[in-house]
């Protein structure tokens, strides 16, 4: 029998696959590779802004395709990276909704929503960015 983590456990554990090439492994055995820059994977920075598109996106999805499925639907999240006095840092990020629904009442209905459905993503239900909008202490240690 495998234990598995609890719900609000998280962790992910990323190996070094080459020079500047890495793979995350999550607790369910999902894999992905990314890069520091040099050719097509995600960058750290871009999968932080993937993941602030990517929950938020999620939250107003279930909002929105209870009513009615999107015949578009997508979530832009960009910025700059910054350097400055306090280092390397993403300035403010902005997060764009391209959402578009069948016409008639399902529709109408869904379209109704998704002021309400971004508000409540971004003022309490995403956790990432909730997570990079309040203050969270991230700590760095070698292991014993």
């Amino acid at each position: 029998m495998t234990t598995q983590p609890s719900d609000a456990h998280r962790a992910v554990t990323i190996t070094r696959t080459a020079p500047g090439k890495f793979r995350a492994v999550n607790a369910r055995g999902g894999i992905f590779d990314f890069g520091s820059g040099g050719d097509e994977q995600f960058t750290p920075v871009e999968i932080l802004l993937a993941a602030i598109a990517g929950c938020t996106g999620i939250d107003v999805d279930i909002f929105t395709s209870r009513r009615s499925e999107p015949t578009r639907f997508e979530v832009t999240a960009a910025g700059d990276k910054l350097r400055d006095e306090q280092g390397n840092h993403m300035g403010p990020i902005d997060i764009t909704f391209r959402l578009e629904f069948p016409e008639g009442d399902e529709g109408d209905a869904a379209r109704a929503v998704v002021p309400d459905a971004i508000r409540k993503s971004h003022e309490r239900l995403c956790t990432v960015s909730r997570t990079v909008l309040l203050p969270t202490e991230v700590t760095a240690h070698e292991a014993d």
